[in-house]
């Protein structure tokens, strides 16, 4: 099937500057948000203080139910332009060099260290060196059931990288589809442009996933396999002119009832024992109506965001958090919690200690990543960035 210049981006079409700034907003958002899930009383994270709030519950919601999602949908049209240039098989290889290595490696370097500080925290008592917790938390077994998280074990765990182990999955999975999907992408486009409000259609699914297979407080309180869809939509479709046209006409709407159909999430999540895996009716509405209501913000927020400009490059500053984005996510979850572990014991207000984890947080992982992460090949082969000289903004 041919596919229309006029609709479809060029190989070598410019970058879009407002998603890329709004992938490094994510990213350092996690900062905030996992610093925040010290002070709540529901999530169980790995340092706990003894002060909680219901004000860090409610307003994590408000980023559950569209920052993962985003960076889905930014990762597929990523893996669009990524597969034009180099084709599935080289896309296959690059996927797994860039998403797999830092993977393996953080999972046995860095994961670690939060499970021993959650034993430490948990009981005074436990005075088991970090070497001796190391072998047993790499003591796994195969667990096929849980697709594509095929290894556990009583301590091992992903942790934050699940994000890395599910972008790896739906990029391989997308490799040997990937032709047929951009071919349908072109009808897609046409159906949109004659009626935009087919692109209301992707919450029926969402909606039916996380009703029926329920959602997963691991992975951002999203089902896994929700994710998938944003991903699709943003290889499909997420940079075709006339999608992008229909979203910005539609934003102010979808962006008015994604509010509504989230504040119809709040009976019950505030009243169900578990309204994540719950099977009755009314946990079953709150789900779905929760998947409907983060389809409608991802929309809302890409119509808002996509306004026509001038064509501009992008600043040195965006630059820089641009490439370093993988390295920082990979970071910032076991400095959070090892700065954690330091401050909850402290007798400060809680805004207090939540500003110490934040800044401090930032400052490390950004430390991190200038003294440590890009300063070799080796670090950025490790951390999922391609060889450059340190002085290099590209990667």
């Amino acid at each position: 099937m041919r596919v229309s210049a006029r609709t479809q981006a060029p190989a070598t079409a410019p970058r879009r500057g407002e998603l890329d700034a709004l992938r490094v907003f994510v990213v350092l958002g996690l900062v905030f948000f996992h610093s925040g899930l010290v002070f709540s009383p529901d999530d169980d994270f790995y340092v706990k203080n003894a002060q909680t709030t219901d004000a860090v519950t409610v307003l994590a919601g408000f980023g559950v139910v569209w920052a993962m999602p985003m960076l889905f949908l930014v990762a597929g049209l990523g893996s669009r332009h990524s597969i034009r240039r180099r084709g599935p098989a080289r896309f296959t290889r690059e996927r797994l060099l860039r998403l797999g290595v830092p993977l393996v490696f953080a999972t046995v370097v860095l994961c670690p260290l939060p499970q021993w500080l959650r034993l430490r925290a948990a009981d005074a008592g436990y005075d088991e060196s970090y070497w001796r917790f190391w072998p047993r938390f790499l003591t796994v077994h195969l667990e096929a059931a849980d697709f594509p998280f095929v290894l556990d074990g009583e301590h091992f765990e992903t942790g934050h990288l699940w994000f890395v182990v599910l972008l790896l999955a739906f990029s391989l999975l997308l490799a040997p589809v990937a032709a047929p999907l951009a071919a349908w992408s072109e009808p897609l486009g046409q159906a949109v442009e004659r009626r935009p409000v087919l692109l209301l259609l992707p919450v029926l699914p969402l909606a039916a996933i996380n009703a029926f297979l329920g959602m997963e407080e691991g992975f951002a309180g999203w089902n896994r396999w929700a994710y998938l869809v944003f991903f699709l939509f943003g290889y499909a479709l997420a940079d075709d002119a006339r999608v992008r046209a229909a979203l910005r006409r539609l934003a102010v709407p979808v962006g008015a009832a994604g509010l509504v159909l989230f504040a119809g999430t709040a009976p019950g999540f505030l009243a169900l024992d578990d309204p994540f895996t719950e099977w009755g009716p009314f946990a079953l509405v709150t789900r779905a109506v929760f998947g409907a209501a983060g389809w409608c913000w991802v929309m809302a927020i890409l119509g808002l965001l996509d306004r026509p400009r001038e064509a501009a490059p992008p600043s040195r500053a965006m630059m820089y958090l641009g490439l370093a984005a993988l390295p920082l996510y990979v970071l910032h979850q076991p400095v959070v919690v090892a700065l954690a572990y330091g401050v909850v014991g402290w007798s400060a207000p809680i805004v207090v200690e939540y500003a110490v984890i934040v800044t401090g947080s930032l400052a490390v992982i950004l430390v991190l990543y200038e003294c440590v992460v890009r300063r070799t090949r080796l670090t950025r082969f490790l951390f999922g960035m391609r060889p450059a000289p340190p002085d290099a903004l590209s990667s």
